[in-house]
């Protein structure tokens, strides 16, 4: 009996009414009640607590704003970064090819480049001694292959593809060479005695990689042509071409003059580097 009356007791409390006043603090005038019990409270602030846990879930869930939420990270965020990271990556392989490039322009425009010396007697010995254990004399079917490549390359209208600078190149300019090219002074060029403001012109087709002032060598142009060939143009009073610049040979890219602390006079300086090391422009040019 008593554990009824307890639970009568529970449920009328629960069920007792109450009633909520709003009044103005001046007047005293009641602008609005209601009429509550425990279990309507209960209810409802349950329903509420329920109603925030289910808005908190969705937003989590489905939009963006999971991101500021310290330990939750989107899908999308980590593709982002790992595209970052691999452009990163790219950027920095590119940015060591370029510092590479520089510097062999570097060396161009400087001089300052280290030739190895050769013993060539070493060299005629070792290969000496090799011929004489080789048997060159040509066999049948060595014979029977060079007739067969020469008649089908009798007629072939295409110019076999080489490395090698086969043809001679368009001169810069027509004029005496004052200094001629000279490994062991470091001289990696010829310089070429002409009038002032002659017209410089490109060796051979390629892209202008270079077309800026320097103190030492005033105006100069560099051109970058195939197989790996550069060639230099320096001390000109004015270069008319820009990087980027495509030319032709034969084509003007400026006037020759005097510009820099190290010329002595109207003069081209004229340089042709071929895979990163300098060659003799007169071998493949006529400057007379």
């Amino acid at each position: 009996m008593t554990e009824e009356k307890k639970r009568k007791k529970i449920v009328k409390k629960l069920l007792h009414k109450y009633r909520l006043v709003v009044l103005n603090e001046d007047t005293f005038e009641e602008k609005v009640s209601f009429k509550l019990n425990r279990l309507n409270v209960f209810v409802f602030s349950t329903l509420f607590a329920l109603f925030l846990i289910g808005i908190t879930t969705v937003i989590i869930a489905f939009t963006p704003l999971r991101e500021y939420i310290p330990g939750y990270s989107s899908t999308q965020l980590k593709q982002q970064a790992a595209e970052l990271a691999y452009k990163t990556d790219s950027i920095q392989k590119v940015l060591y090819m370029n510092e590479q490039y520089l510097a062999s322009i570097k060396q161009v425009l400087t001089g300052d480049i280290e030739i190895e010396e050769v013993n060539r007697d070493s060299i005629l010995s070792v290969v000496k001694a090799d011929m004489e254990t080789v048997d060159l004399a040509p066999s049948q079917k060595d014979s029977l292959l060079r007739d067969q490549v020469a008649r089908e390359e009798k007629y072939t209208i295409f110019e076999p593809s080489s490395n090698m600078i086969t043809s001679i190149l368009f001169p810069p300019v027509n004029g005496t060479i004052t200094e001629e090219y000279n490994l062991k002074s470091k001289h990696y060029a010829v310089d070429v005695l002409v009038d002032e403001n002659t017209p410089v012109k490109a060796t051979t087709d390629g892209t202008v990689i270079f077309a800026e002032w320097t103190t030492q060598t005033g105006y100069v142009i560099i051109i970058e042509h195939q197989n790996n060939l550069i060639s230099v143009y320096k001390h000109n009073s004015k270069i008319i071409k820009e990087q980027g610049d495509l030319v032709k040979a034969g084509e003007v890219i400026g006037t020759a003059g005097s510009t820099g602390e190290l010329s002595t006079g109207p003069h081209l300086h004229f340089e042709l580097w071929s895979n990163g090391y300098p060659i003799n422009p007169t071998n493949f040019i006529d400057f007379e």
